[in-house]
């Protein structure tokens, strides 16, 4: 075999040797540019359900039964929570002992059944053996002293059962003296709260970090704290995957909101195949600043008849996206300590909507840092700044020390702007970006918003402008919102607060550079660093001017006097 025959065979081994190589190389799925996707797969399970006869506590325990199925089918990792009657039950505690560690968590539901709170010593006050009251099923409905009593109970009997103390609880609400126990007895990890809702079953929590995870004020559980000394080292993660275009307005000029989420139960919602598809593509295409996070899976109340549509379109999905390497899906506690190792404080992040469902052009982004909530809705090719609210570490929680009364709770923070409250169905509130064009007052109109992230605590919004010349930029930052007309041409442009003219609104008083405001006994304000206040004739709350094209608004120093 002559020089070039060998070099020639040579050449080909060595190709195909490579080639075959390349064959079984391993390609590790591609991860997202900005920041990873988490999903929870949360399961929470209560021993009863006195509402409905026909939900007896076989098919309570058969839901289980089922979730567990799906997951391992896909083999999804999840996080069951067991409400105590629960937990003391043989079936529940053969069913999860028996899941691998590896993959299945095991934490605690903080509702407050009859079981426990005799166990505690305490009398049963509830009609039923579990009442959804909040003077009743949860610790708002008891003294600091009693909860020390029952958090010890339950977690005492956890161990016994388990051999290890819960690494993760979650509730419709927990308060922060409950949370701060949890946390220097037991050592807890991570928490859960609901989504934010106005009066969806007596529960009303309004105004806080409205998704991913915060750390509380250690007197306030669901304020965000402004400074490490005075949290709660506990992230919350907010549940349930709110659509993050139509779940605030839902039910708007109600006293009740509706529920448009990821829970499998939903028609529309978490039952939808569409709107499913829609939920996720957003959820992991759509740009999201530090993170983004949703929670899927359901309490077994709602039984596995009602949830299953909902499970066989979300679970293949889930594990489908994970594969691709567009999310993670963890138990509550890895979450956890992933936020604890990433964040001393909490962190800004945002969630993103750029394309809607079919037939619809609304986008949307909402922004959270720990001074601030800030969401901008483009709708029919306007801006609305739909809601923004304040968060103050030193805004107390009436129940971190006290008793509720009632059946009903409430939580809030500090608001500026309450699209949802301050609204009625023919007079729908917000900040609107508008002008004085040819002596007329106009919604200046644009094409479709880009949203960029800068940096690790900041979103650039580009929105180009088709009424007038130009485009308006605008910063979202931890401390503050900055929004900037670019333009070749002068354009006399400023943002309008309209709201029902019979809102209650929190202000005080309204001057050049800032507004007074007082909200539930708390005194705090609005500055502008760039720009100035005013009362205008045409009857909107107040009127927003740039200076030199800028508006910058201080939304960390707020404390009023």
């Amino acid at each position: 075999m002559n020089k070039n025959i060998r070099l020639l065979v040579f050449m080909m081994t060595s190709v195909s040797f490579i080639y075959l190589l390349s064959s079984f190389a391993y390609y590790p799925p591609q991860r997202p540019k900005d920041g990873p996707k988490i999903v929870n797969i949360v399961n929470f399970i209560r021993l009863l359900e006195p509402r409905d006869p026909k939900i007896t506590e076989d098919v309570l325990y058969q839901t289980v039964v089922k979730q567990v199925e799906i997951m391992k089918k896909y083999n999804l990792p999840g996080t069951f929570l067991l409400q105590y009657d629960a937990l003391i039950d043989p079936r529940y505690q053969k069913l999860l002992a028996g899941l691998p560690k590896a993959s299945f968590e095991i934490g605690g539901w903080w509702e407050i059944p009859q079981p426990l709170v005799e166990k505690a010593g305490l009398k049963w006050r509830g009609r039923y053996p579990w009442d959804w009251r909040a003077n009743i099923g949860f610790s708002t409905g008891y003294t600091p002293e009693e909860r020390e009593k029952l958090i010890d109970v339950y977690m005492a009997d956890f161990k016994k059962i388990f051999g290890y103390y819960p690494k993760s609880i979650g509730s419709w609400f927990i308060d922060a003296h409950s949370l701060n126990y949890m946390y220097e007895k037991y050592h807890i990890v991570v928490s859960s709260n609901c989504k934010d809702q106005y009066g969806t079953d007596g529960y009303t929590l309004w105004g806080g970090y409205w998704n991913q995870a915060y750390y509380p004020s250690k007197i306030n559980s669901y304020m965000p704290a402004q400074n490490e000394k005075n949290q709660i080292p506990v992230p919350i993660f907010r549940m349930l995957g709110s659509d993050p275009i139509r779940q605030y307005d839902n039910g708007l000029g109600t006293n009740r909101q509706g529920v448009v989420t990821l829970e499998p139960v939903y028609e529309f919602g978490g039952g939808d195949a569409t709107w499913v598809n829609w939920f996720f593509k957003s959820f992991t295409d759509d740009e999201s600043l530090g993170f983004n996070y949703t929670q899927a899976g359901q309490e077994n109340s709602f039984t596995w008849d009602a949830m299953a549509k909902g499970f066989e379109i979300q679970m293949p999905l889930i594990a489908k996206l994970r594969t691709e390497g567009k999310l993670r899906v963890e138990t509550m506690e890895q979450s956890g300590l992933w936020f604890k190792k990433n964040y001393k404080v909490t962190p800004s992040t945002s969630f993103s909507v750029t394309k809607d469902l079919e037939g619809s052009t609304l986008k949307t982004i909402w922004f959270n840092s720990r001074f601030y909530r800030i969401n901008m809705l483009w709708e029919n090719g306007n801006l609305r700044i739909r809601d923004i609210h304040l968060f103050n570490e030193d805004y107390p929680d009436v129940y971190t020390t006290q008793v509720a009364t009632s059946n009903e709770c409430t939580f809030f923070t500090l608001p500026v702007v309450d699209g949802y409250i301050w609204s009625k169905p023919d007079q729908i509130a917000g900040l609107r970006l508008k002008a004085l064009i040819d002596g007329k007052e106009v919604l200046l109109q644009g094409k479709d918003p880009k949203f960029t992230q800068n940096g690790v605590s900041s979103v650039h919004i580009s929105w180009p402008l088709t009424s007038v010349s130009g485009t308006l930029e605008i910063d979202l930052n931890e401390n503050t919102v900055n929004i900037k007309l670019v333009s070749n041409k002068p354009c006399n442009w400023y943002l309008d607060l309209n709201t029902a003219s019979d809102a209650k609104l929190p202000f005080n008083q309204i001057g050049l550079k800032q507004i007074d405001c007082s909200f539930d006994g708390m005194n705090y304000k609005l500055q502008a660093m760039k720009g100035s206040f005013s009362k205008p004739a045409n009857g909107a709350v107040f009127r927003l001017i740039p200076q030199m094209n800028v508006i910058s608004l201080n939304l960390a120093d707020i404390k009023g006097a």
